[in-house]
């Protein structure tokens, strides 16, 4: 089987929010820890969880050995400086790695069983990215093999991996994730996550 990292992006200042989501309570864990532990749960390794503002509340959160946290320095740049940062640092553990999975800790419902179908449909489709399709559109989760690693350390800004989902719609094999579209921006997504029972 090919070899797959996991790269968690924790590193925004959650300014819509007004506090830091990753540490939002969620079925008795913080939105953080049930994003490691699905990222943990899942047939893939290593996995690096990538702070910025508040990493040293974030980082608090993090008990398990297995996890790799760096930090982004010019986080205030934009989601692409984390992406940068983690697949440098994910590059620097297993220079020889084959793909890597970006996702966020947002998505209350991303489990690892959604990772794993990630890896499975590049191996179905033989596709060199996979996504997740949610909302009339494709983001996150998603799947980009080493042939886009140096187009994601080229993303500048507030450009994130869905400017090259875009781009190379050909390469791109989707899974069915209807409940990508629930992220957790506001004080009032996440109070209708909480009504909704999680």
């Amino acid at each position: 089987m090919q070899s797959c990292g996991i790269i968690l992006l924790a590193a925004g200042s959650s300014q819509r929010m007004g506090q830091a989501k990753q540490l939002l309570d969620y079925n008795g864990v913080s939105l953080l820890q049930h994003s490691l532990q699905a990222a943990l749960d899942a047939e893939a390794e290593p996995v690096i969880l990538v702070t910025g503002a508040d990493a040293g509340l974030i980082e608090k959160e993090v008990h398990d050995k297995r996890i790799n946290v760096v930090e982004n320095a010019e986080w205030e740049e934009g989601i692409a400086s984390s992406i940068r940062c983690g697949l440098n640092a994910l590059l620097e553990i297993e220079p020889d790695i084959e793909e890597a999975i970006f996702m966020v800790c947002d998505q209350p419902y991303v489990t690892s069983a959604l990772l794993n179908e990630l890896t499975g449909a590049k191996i179905e489709t033989g596709k060199d990215i996979i996504a997740c399709a949610y909302a009339g559109t494709v983001g996150t989760p998603a799947l980009f093999s080493k042939d886009y690693f140096p187009l994601l350390l080229e993303l500048e800004g507030d450009e994130g991996a869905k400017k090259i989902l875009k781009e190379y719609m050909d390469s791109v094999g989707v899974i069915s994730f209807p409940k990508g579209s629930i992220d957790i921006d506001t004080l009032q997504d996440y109070e209708n996550l909480e009504r909704s029972g999680g």
